[in-house]
């Protein structure tokens, strides 16, 4: 695919594997690597969750918002944070450096995978709940998206496979493996 950039750029729900995926993909395609929601943590001095306990899950968005702004990574691959698609400006800039792919995760795994969801500081309405979130969302991640890749019952290396397969065309799969 000619995308005209080199990053890759992750999005989905949390829960969805972008972190997991992320750091194994970008052993597999020799880049760099970047979490959103390290460099938000980094940037405040505290969690995610006390930025939501303490100034509400729109100053959570608003921080992220700056950070992904600030962002100029070059052959990276970046994990956002599963509310980055509620940014417009965030995400024509991190689409304009690269493949944007959402890593497409049903509702029943990611409640099965997350168990903190009332821990983890997410960026949502404090009456909303998990289910209500992943469906405002996924017209979001699909929206803006270059790349679907449904990650139901694929291993780390089968899905990044198939990113590198969208990013670099056929023939392209990882060969780390999943114990990478």
């Amino acid at each position: 695919m000619d995308h005209g950039a080199d990053n890759i750029v992750l999005i989905g729900m949390p829960g969805s594997g972008k972190s997991t995926i992320g750091v194994v993909l970008a052993k597999c395609a020799s880049m760099d690597f970047v979490d959103t929601d390290i460099l938000i943590q980094c940037s405040e001095g505290r969690s995610l969750q006390d930025i939501v306990n303490r100034e509400g899950h729109m100053a959570l968005r608003a921080i992220e918002e700056r950070v992904l702004l600030s962002l100029d990574p070059r052959h990276h691959v970046i994990a956002t944070g599963g509310s980055a698609v509620y940014s417009q400006a965030a995400m024509e800039h991190l689409k304009s450096s690269g493949l944007t792919v959402f890593l497409d995760v049903d509702l029943e795994t990611l409640k099965a995978r997350i168990h903190d969801y009332e821990t983890r500081g997410l960026a949502k309405r404090p009456d909303q709940s998990f289910e209500e979130l992943f469906a405002e969302r996924s017209a979001l991640y699909s929206r803006y998206a270059d790349v679907t890749i449904r990650c139901d019952g694929l291993s780390v290396a089968e899905a990044c496979s198939a990113i590198l397969e969208a990013w670099r065309g056929p023939g392209h799969a990882c060969a780390c493996g999943d114990d990478a």
